[in-house]
């Protein structure tokens, strides 16, 4: 099992090293995906729900920040439930990805391929709800291509289809080899974005930490 998903990370991986072109090819790609985007995005917001909510603390921290009174989210409950997905222009999508400082709202979309890549981020593996998710993008200007330029304790926020949000900062960024498996899965990180730098040589790593919050977001 373990050779298997080997297997597939380093798929993944070449995929991903397959948008490092350059030059105009590259620009008017980047042009491409960003409207692709930008549709997913709008699609997803007139489906989602209006009022969201905080993620519940992490199990270990509930007791001493959750009233007992507050609903168990069904996540909570079945923390290895399929995550719920939204059908936008014939893609499913698990959520919105927000990293403020880069002013950039993009959609997630559920399972990676080639030809999903070139529309937007999708999940490479795991669960927000496991506190285990990976998710990667081509290097396209509004996709994850200033993904180096984040900061320490920059905030990252996940919001999934259900409009459960998840606040996360960023803790470490890390610079892995084009098939580096093992550097991929070292360390047991809430989320990690992922895409690869011009050129294909190496891959920006962004680990962040879940921040445990609580109460409601109301949009719209």
């Amino acid at each position: 099992m373990r050779r298997k998903a080997n297997t597939l990370i380093a798929v993944g991986l070449l995929l991903l090293a397959a948008a490092a072109g350059t030059g105009i090819s590259r620009l008017n790609d980047g042009r491409r995906a960003a409207g692709s985007a930008e549709s997913l995005v709008r699609g997803l917001e007139a489906e989602l729900p209006a009022k969201r909510t905080y993620a519940r603390p992490k199990p270990e921290a509930e007791s001493a920040h959750t009233p007992q009174t507050e609903p168990v989210p069904d996540y909570v409950l079945n923390p290895e439930m399929d995550m719920p997905v939204l059908e936008i222009d014939g893609n499913l999508c698990i959520g919105i990805l927000e990293i403020p400082s880069q002013s950039l709202i993009l959609p997630v979309i559920s399972e990676w391929s080639y030809p999903s890549l070139t529309l937007s981020p999708c999940r490479f593996s795991g669960s927000a709800y496991l506190d285990s998710m990976i998710i990667l993008a081509h290097n396209y200007p509004r996709h994850f291509g200033a993904l180096k330029e984040l900061s320490q304790g920059d905030e990252i926020i996940f919001t999934d289809a259900a409009g459960n949000v998840f606040l996360y900062t960023v803790s470490e960024l890390q610079q892995l080899g084009p098939m580096d498996i093992d550097g991929l899965n070292d360390g047991e990180w809430d989320l990690t974005l992922l895409t690869c730098t011009v050129g294909g040589q190496s891959r920006v790593t962004v680990r962040c930490s879940r921040v445990e919050n609580a109460g409601d977001v109301s949009v719209g």
